[in-house]
């Protein structure tokens, strides 16, 4: 989807990070990357939505203030070309991330930041993190590079619902971002299916083909992520649905709806605001998190037992073996 045909005003909030060569344009990149979590404009988008939107937004955002909450920051992550971008501009109401149906997407993360009587929203665009069927161990390193010292509060893992199957890639883009943010990112996160505005197969009604689409990619994640029975009882990943294009029917207060009739941009924000509300805790990107897990600190696991292994089947016949030779040598030959 084109997001110049969305109408939205053109803003450049965002700060993009081009590719460079050469080490200062790289040194002028690192600036841009800090310029770009400084920079916080007043968001005049949301003046774009209809009245009915405006209301639910502002209520919804005045419901975090009063649990004081003035901050939210949002990752966008998944595959490439699911509209990962489209939806943060549906979410801003702005173009503030370029979109083109003709290009690849950024292949650097940009962080959108708006600010509404004394709240602060920044939402994280990241590129797809598969290239030619495998997972781009390069653009994750990027990603982890830019989130360094940011609080993700809520994780949107955004898929297309109009794809009809799920594959192993699947799996390993799930197992990735658990491989980044461990097992407690899915405690805050929402799983968000695209082109929402999508004709189900003749044999199923639209909630019901939702439904199917939802559990399949659901269980992906729980395989993935690898969560046990326990673990899958305690996360409950909502689902919110999106339709970002420009020929989204619309209600009779002119909000643009799903099929099932679902206003989606308040819908999708207060999932967002219940996700971020709950009691798990946000994820804080140190540097730890990044390093991941020291090998050999999962060696040191290990040193009790094999210590203990050696001293029962090692030192301990060694000193019987001992003891009888020195028996046997005491011993007098005449008895």
């Amino acid at each position: 989807m084109i997001g110049s045909s969305q109408g939205y005003p053109s803003t450049h909030s965002g700060v993009t990070l081009s590719s460079v060569s050469g080490h200062r344009q790289q040194d002028h990149s690192n600036t841009q990357v800090f310029m770009a979590s400084q920079l916080i404009r007043e968001w005049s988008g949301i003046q774009q939505f209809p009245p009915a939107t405006q209301d639910k937004l502002l209520e919804l955002l005045g419901r975090l203030k009063e649990k004081k909450r003035n901050k939210l920051t949002i990752l966008v992550m998944g595959k490439g070309g699911v509209g990962k971008s489209s939806t943060v501009n549906s979410i801003i109401g702005e173009r503030a991330v370029t979109v083109s149906a003709f290009q690849s997407e950024a292949p650097r993360p940009t962080m959108v930041s708006r600010e509404r009587s004394g709240f602060t929203l920044n939402i994280i665009d990241t590129p797809g993190i598969v290239e030619g069927g495998y997972i781009n161990d390069q653009a994750l390193e990027i990603i982890k590079r830019f989130l360094l010292n940011k609080t993700i509060d809520v994780l949107l893992y955004v898929d297309r619902l109009d794809a009809y199957r799920v594959d192993t890639l699947d799996g390993q883009v799930v197992k990735a971002i658990s491989n980044i943010f461990g097992q407690e990112i899915w405690h805050k996160a929402i799983l968000v299916l695209t082109h929402a505005q999508v004709s189900p197969p003749d044999s199923l009604t639209y909630n019901e083909f939702m439904s199917k689409r939802s559990e399949a990619l659901l269980k992906v994640v729980h395989l993935g992520a690898r969560l046990n029975k326990q673990d899958i009882q305690s996360i409950s990943i909502p689902v919110g649905l999106v339709e970002n294009s420009s020929r989204c029917n619309k209600n009779g207060k002119d909000e643009k709806i799903l099929p099932n009739g679902t206003a989606w941009i308040p819908s999708i924000v207060e999932t967002i605001t219940e996700v971020a509300l709950t009691e798990s805790k946000s994820i804080l990107v140190d540097q730890k998190l990044i390093d991941g897990p020291n090998p050999n600190d999962r060696g040191k696991l290990f040193i009790p037992l094999i210590l203990a292994f050696q001293y029962f089947f090692v030192l301990k016949p060694i000193q019987r073996w001992i003891k009888n030779d020195v028996d046997k040598e005491l011993k007098p030959q005449w008895a």
